[in-house]
């Protein structure tokens, strides 16, 4: 899932997990040789099997959890292309590539294709409201992020970016009644949206 905020404090949080991520890396670095490898078998898997397209998106999640976005692309598109009926694993697995590779326009087509297979899924849903959050697009961000809301009334990042977006719409009353919710859910969150609300004064 997809969290959205570009305050300092959370900046300061990523950098902090980059350093921790980083030390982690210098005591293993063997973690850096079996990513290679599972990579070099997910290939060598797709070259013995080439009509199977469960292959391909074994492959294409590997390239996705190294931040190889376009080569991820690829290959969830040849599982498609072996497997129309694919789709229900590939589309949202696109979209997320399309996302992270900021081609928001991709991004939102394939979440919106993954509807079709299961359209109450809250987390497509969320990912559509991000993307319209990105675009800018805060009042079908609003009903993107309602209607994950609505499928699942405790996710709390849902309730969050849609604080967001409230805000930015001018609709401050209902981010702050968010604000009081996500007190008891979620304190991370509630002192981010806090700040938000305080740099909006």
């Amino acid at each position: 899932m997809i969290h959205i905020d570009k305050h300092p404090f959370t900046s300061l949080l990523l950098v902090a997990a980059v350093l921790l991520m980083s030390s982690i890396a210098v005591l293993t670095l063997s973690g850096c040789d079996s990513s290679s490898k599972e990579l070099n078998d997910l290939q060598q898997a797709v070259w013995q099997n080439p009509e199977d397209p469960q292959a391909y998106i074994n492959l294409g999640n590997a390239y996705a959890r190294q931040q190889q976005y376009d080569q991820a692309v690829e290959s969830y598109e040849k599982a498609l292309s072996l497997n129309p009926q694919s789709g229900i694993t590939v589309y949202p697995a696109l979209g997320a590539a399309y996302f992270n590779r900021q081609n928001y326009t991709r991004a939102l087509e394939y979440f919106q294709k993954s509807l079709e297979y299961s359209p109450d899924d809250s987390l497509r849903f969320y990912d559509i409201g991000n993307v319209y959050l990105h675009l800018q697009k805060c009042d079908l961000a609003i009903e993107a992020y309602l209607q994950a809301i609505a499928n699942s009334t405790a996710f709390e990042e849902a309730h969050y970016n849609l604080a967001v977006c409230y805000i930015r719409t001018g609709q401050k009353a209902k981010a702050q009644e968010i604000y009081a919710w996500l007190q008891d859910k979620n304190n991370y969150l509630a002192v981010s949206l806090e700040r938000h609300l305080e740099n909006d004064n």
